[in-house]
C-alpha cells in the first residue's frame, strides 16, 4: 500500500526467527502460523508478538474468564437500572497481551477506569471503554435517548461514568463475594482520558509496561452500542484470583498425627458385693416443674400418679371485691386541668392556596412569574395549627398587616 509493513507482515516475519527472550521455540513456528504462536504457550517463555505466554497458566486463565464472567453479568444487571435500556455483555475471552496489543485494539483516545480492591483481596484491574460509549451511556444516565454524543468528552462525563463504574463494580464485588465466600469492597473508581497513542504505559499504571491479562467483552445497549470492552488485570492479581477461586491454590500440609496414647495400667478387680435381694421399686414421683412454669392441676378429681393424698388445709375463700367506676370524669382530680398546657406555643399557619408544577416549570420560574392557585377569588382560606386543618376565615388589614377574620370552625 504506502511501502509499511502491517502488523500481521512484522508478525508473520518475526515467528520465523528467534526473538529476544524467546529462546529456540520462537525460531521454529512457520511463518504462516503466528496466529497459533499467539494464542499457545511458548516453551522458552515467549512469543512473536512479545508477550510471555508461559506467565498464566490454562487453568488461571479459565479461573479469571470465569470470576470476569459472574462480575460482569452482575454489573450488566446494574447498568440495565441506570440506563433503563436492554444491555448484553458476552462471554469473556482471557489472553495474554502488552501495551502495543491494546493500542492496535483501540486507535483513538478512550476511557481508563482503574478498580482498587480495599477488602478481600489485594490488587487492582483497569477498564478500558471507547469515548463514543461513555458518551452514549452518560447521556442516557442524564435522561437523554444516546445520541447526544457530539462534543468532547469532558468531566461531567467522566464523573458520570466513574458513578456508573462504581455501582457496576460495588454489584460485581458483592457476587464475587458470595462466589468466593468472603468479604470484598472496592474504592470508588477513578476515570480518566487517555491518549494511546502519545501515552506511555508506566504513566498510566506501572504492570501496563510488561505483560499483563486482558479479558474483553462485548458490550451492546440496544442499538445505540455496539463495541468491545476491556479488563486489563496484573499478572500477580490475576493469579490471586486463581489462587483465592481454587481455594487457596495448593494443597493444604497435612496435620501431624496424634502419638498414640500410653496403654492403660490394668487395675485391681474390686470385690465382689454380697447379694441383696430385689426389693419392691418406690412409687413413682413426678419431679416439681422448673420455675416459670405452670404447676399442672390435677385432672378429674384425681391428683398425678406418684402423688400421696394430702389433706387440704382450711382456707378462708371469698369473692373479689373492686370499686364502681363512676362515669363522671368531671369528679376525678386533674381530668380538666388544661391549665398545664396552655403555655406551650403552636404555630398557626394560614394557607392562601396550592398548586402542583413539574421540575421543568418550576426551573423556569423568574422574578414577575404568577402562579395560579387552586382557590378561587373570595373563597375563603384555610387556617391550620400545626399542619392541622381547625377554621377557615377571610383576610383582613390591621393598619399595615395583613390578618385573618375566623369565618368558620372546623370540628
Amino acid at each position: 500500500m504506502d511501502g509499511m509493513l502491517s502488523q500481521d507482515e512484522i508478525n508473520a516475519l518475526l515467528s520465523g526467527m528467534d526473538v529476544s527472550g524467546g529462546g529456540d521455540a520462537g525460531g521454529d513456528a512457520p511463518a504462516g502460523d503466528s496466529a497459533a504462536a499467539d494464542s499457545s504457550p511458548a516453551e522458552g517463555g515467549g512469543s512473536s508478538s512479545g508477550v510471555d505466554e508461559s506467565l498464566l497458566s490454562m487453568e488461571e486463565r479459565d479461573a479469571v474468564g470465569e470470576i470476569a464472567n459472574i462480575s460482569m453479568g452482575s454489573s450488566a444487571t446494574t447498568l440495565y437500572s441506570l440506563v433503563n435500556r436492554k444491555v448484553d455483555i458476552t462471554t469473556p475471552q482471557v489472553e495474554l497481551s502488552n501495551w502495543d496489543t491494546v493500542i492496535q485494539d483501540y486507535q483513538k483516545p478512550c476511557v481508563f477506569i482503574q478498580i482498587k480492591y480495599t477488602v478481600g483481596l489485594d490488587g487492582s484491574n483497569i477498564m478500558v471503554l471507547k469515548e463514543h460509549d461513555v458518551k452514549v451511556i452518560t447521556d442516557l444516565m442524564m435522561g437523554g435517548d444516546g445520541t447526544n454524543t457530539d462534543g468532547e468528552l469532558g468531566e461531567l462525563h467522566l464523573s458520570a461514568i466513574s458513578e456508573a463504574m462504581n455501582q457496576m463494580m460495588g454489584s460485581a464485588a458483592t457476587s464475587l463475594s458470595t462466589m468466593l465466600g468472603k468479604m470484598i469492597d472496592i474504592s470508588p473508581p477513578e476515570a480518566s482520558l487517555v491518549d494511546l497513542t502519545g501515552q506511555e504505559p508506566d504513566q498510566v499504571a506501572a504492570f501496563l509496561s510488561g505483560t499483563f491479562a486482558k479479558v474483553s467483552f462485548r458490550m451492546q445497549i440496544d442499538e445505540l452500542v455496539d463495541s468491545t470492552i476491556i479488563q486489563l488485570y496484573p499478572i500477580d492479581f490475576a493469579k490471586e484470583l486463581y489462587s483465592t477461586f481454587a481455594g487457596g491454590g495448593s494443597e493444604p500440609e497435612p496435620e501431624p498425627e496424634p502419638a498414640p496414647a500410653a496403654a492403660p495400667v490394668p487395675e485391681a478387680a474390686p470385690a465382689p458385693e454380697p447379694y441383696v435381694p430385689p426389693q419392691a421399686p418406690p412409687p413413682m414421683q413426678q419431679q416439681a416443674p422448673p420455675m416459670g412454669y405452670p404447676q399442672m392441676a390435677p385432672q378429674m378429681g384425681y391428683p398425678p400418679m406418684g402423688y400421696p393424698q394430702m389433706p387440704q388445709p382450711n382456707m378462708n375463700i371469698q369473692p373479689a371485691q373492686f370499686q364502681n367506676f363512676t362515669a363522671d370524669y368531671s369528679q376525678v382530680p386533674g381530668a380538666e386541668n388544661i391549665g398545664i398546657i396552655k403555655d406551650v406555643p403552636l404555630e398557626v399557619t394560614v394557607e392562601l392556596g396550592r398548586t402542583k408544577k413539574s421540575i421543568s416549570e418550576i426551573l423556569d420560574f423568574a422574578p414577575g412569574t404568577i402562579i395560579e392557585l387552586d382557590k378561587i377569588a373570595g373563597e375563603p382560606i384555610d387556617v391550620l395549627v400545626n399542619g392541622k386543618f381547625v377554621a377557615k376565615g377571610e383576610v383582613v388589614v390591621i393598619e399595615e398587616s395583613f390578618g385573618i377574620r375566623v369565618t368558620e370552625i372546623i370540628n
